[in-house]
């Protein structure tokens, strides 16, 4: 493509999104094309930056001012469509290394904002969290806002689907124009919802035309806030979306490492015993599978008045009668294996002979 004919798309495309009514996006736009000639038209590059410096910072007095900005509403059930989570303590998640890495590569990105724009680039602006329920995703979300000191705002697809589906595009719009009008983190939660529903052919149409919206408000975001989208489903989502996202970040179901690391916050100071042996109980299950366990078993040790660290090894017990011999076998050999507790104790545990236990152990 020749610099003549570059130029004539970026001006289209700057005169479509100004004539839209979007001056966030118009303003985001000329930051890009500032950074975009930079290199190949430094005068260009200066005089839009310089047009940027002339122009007030739209951001809109809704949180960094205290005079709060309207929520946008639905306009059939009058509903908000946003839920704005305030800044508070947020735990660390518990993260496989890979995506603890990413999440921080993320805050600091945005956090040291100006370096990169030094360099003439501009921080992630975009990223997709995927895996099953449970496993974090929100979470990670809710301490990226808390480290980068801004507020969360959510927006679940499930629930702004309007029951005119033509609308939904409208409410979406409303409520990324309200995200983008100061620094915040915009998490979309169910991102697969505009996917799923698929069942009604008269709707499809709209549903392509929802995706178009999306795809299009993802490409104008501004590098001043940060937009995370949240699926159990990636393989029900359009190829296209894939594309837009800056960051791709799979969140597996945690291993022992990241288990038990979880089972030690919930459980408090039960014990290495108990943790150990909900570790292998638990193999499989989610961090919120995890959680409720456990929340289950404090509650039932206030009202009965037993130690937690009982309640717990009852609780795990009466799992490990649900499962067949060869996982209860497994779980044996597996906990004997970490070297933390005794022959005897893993036999009184898990309910397998001791005898078992040592065939098994010469065979291996």
């Amino acid at each position: 493509m020749g610099e003549g004919s570059m130029y004539s798309k970026d001006l289209v495309h700057l005169a479509r999104v100004a004539m839209s009514g979007r001056p966030q996006d118009a303003q985001t736009l000329v930051q890009r094309l500032a950074r975009r000639y930079q290199r190949t038209n430094g005068e260009l590059s200066e005089s839009l930056r310089g047009l940027l410096r002339a122009t007030p910072h739209l951001d809109a007095p809704m949180r960094d001012h205290g005079n709060a900005s309207p929520v946008p509403l639905d306009g059939d059930t009058r509903q908000a469509l946003i839920r704005t989570d305030q800044l508070g303590p947020v735990r660390s998640p518990i993260l496989a290394a890979p995506v603890r890495a990413q999440l921080e590569q993320l805050r600091d990105e945005h956090r040291m904002r100006d370096r990169l724009e030094a360099a003439g680039l501009a921080p992630s602006r975009t990223g997709l969290f995927v895996g099953p329920p449970g496993v974090g995703k929100t979470l990670a979300a809710h301490w990226l806002a808390s480290e980068l000191k801004v507020p969360l705002l959510v927006l679940d697809l499930a629930t702004v689907m309007s029951s005119y589906l033509g609308r939904t595009g409208s409410n979406i719009r409303k409520v990324l124009d309200y995200a983008k009008s100061s620094p915040s983190v915009l998490l979309l939660d169910e991102l697969d919802t505009v996917a799923k529903r698929r069942d009604d052919e008269a709707e499809v149409g709209e549903l392509k035309r929802l995706v178009t919206v999306l795809l299009q408000e993802i490409d104008d975001w501004p590098s001043t806030s940060l937009l995370l989208a949240a699926t159990n489903h990636g393989d029900l989502l359009d190829p296209a979306v894939w594309r837009r996202f800056d960051v791709i970040a799979n969140f597996p179901i945690p291993g022992p490492a990241e288990l038990g690391e979880a089972l030690n916050q919930y459980c408090g100071d039960a014990g290495t015993e108990v943790i150990e042996f909900l570790t292998r109980i638990l193999a499989g299950h989610s961090f919120a599978d995890a959680e409720r366990f456990v929340l289950a078993a404090k509650r039932k040790a206030v009202l009965t008045d037993e130690r937690l660290f009982d309640v717990l090894l009852a609780a795990g017990q009466d799992r490990l009668r649900t499962m067949d011999h060869a996982d209860r076998l497994q779980i044996a050999l597996d906990l004997l294996q970490d070297g933390e507790l005794s022959q005897r104790r893993v036999s009184e545990l898990t309910g397998v002979s001791r005898d078992t236990l040592r065939r098994r152990q010469r065979h291996t």
